[in-house]
């Protein structure tokens, strides 16, 4: 009977099962060959002999982890807030929220193009109240990549978050403040740690997106914020060299599953990481 329902499961799984060997094992398997140009390193030499590639990879990793840093001290409170607010407050919180995904990015990409303008709006308001005598350099820079990413990530650390939030018991926090504990004392002891899976799944979900990030680097920086996805771009569309670049994917990928198996170690309990 159990040798049946194994067999059963496999022949369910067995759809998805090849769907990923077929879109997903066999080009990342192809990337592999493609870095090694005949079986050689070459590709790899060439990373690690001109520093333009490990600034680029850096650069790409450093615009990353300062989103998800933003991604977390801005969408902790708004989902802190989504999960503890009344129904009409939640609903429009949860609305605003959802707007990014409602959006196509391209649009939304285009969006910030207009509001951070020479011309845009945020200038012209600026202008306006007599702020500044001229339009600022808003546009076609980091700042400007940063505020365009952490728009569209945000939710990825919000939802997670707000779903560990909405099944903390909260008698747990009542217990807490009737044992003498303070406001900060019940947070950082009791609410914090048992929000720490959403956190550690927030994390991880904005930081591996922000690391392959393309559309929103390449028209808010205007080619002068280069990241890893716009240089692998480059190198296979423009100088048609794929074996390059099919070496700094698989190094972007390789080093991307070393930091989220970093991020998840650091991200459990200590009684689990010493198990």
């Amino acid at each position: 009977m159990i040798a049946r329902q194994h067999r059963l499961a496999l022949l369910t799984a067995a759809p998805a099962v090849l769907f990923l060997a077929i879109f997903f094992l066999f080009p990342v398997a192809r990337l592999f060959s493609l870095s090694f140009d005949g079986a050689s390193f070459a590709p790899y030499g060439e990373l690690v002999r001109d520093d333009f590639y490990a600034f680029v990879v850096g650069e790409t990793f450093r615009i990353g982890a300062i989103v998800t840093l933003l991604s977390v001290l801005l969408g902790y409170p708004l989902a802190f807030a989504l999960a503890n607010s009344g129904r009409f407050w939640s609903t429009v919180i949860l609305i605003c929220v959802l707007l990014p995904f409602w959006t196509s990015m391209l649009v939304r990409t285009y969006a910030w193009m207009v509001l951070l303008g020479r011309n845009g709006i945020i200038n012209n308001l600026l202008m306006w109240l007599g702020l500044t005598e001229r339009p600022l350099q808003l546009l076609h820079n980091e700042t400007a990549v940063i505020i365009g990413m952490l728009h569209v990530l945000m939710p990825f650390f919000v939802f997670p978050v707000f779903a560990v939030m909405r099944r903390i018991d909260k008698n747990l926090l009542l217990a807490a403040e009737g044992l003498g504990a303070s406001s900060w004392a019940v947070f950082k002891e009791v609410y914090l740690p048992l929000t720490m899976p959403g956190i550690v799944a927030g994390v991880s979900l904005v930081f591996i997106l922000a690391i392959g990030f393309f559309i929103t680097p390449a028209l808010l920086g205007g080619g002068r914020v280069m990241m890893a996805a716009i240089l692998i771009e480059q190198e296979v569309r423009q100088f048609l060299n794929w074996d390059l670049g099919a070496a700094l994917s698989v190094v972007l990928l390789l080093t991307t599953l070393t930091v989220y198996a970093l991020i998840n170690r650091l991200g459990r309990p200590a009684g689990r990481r010493l198990g």
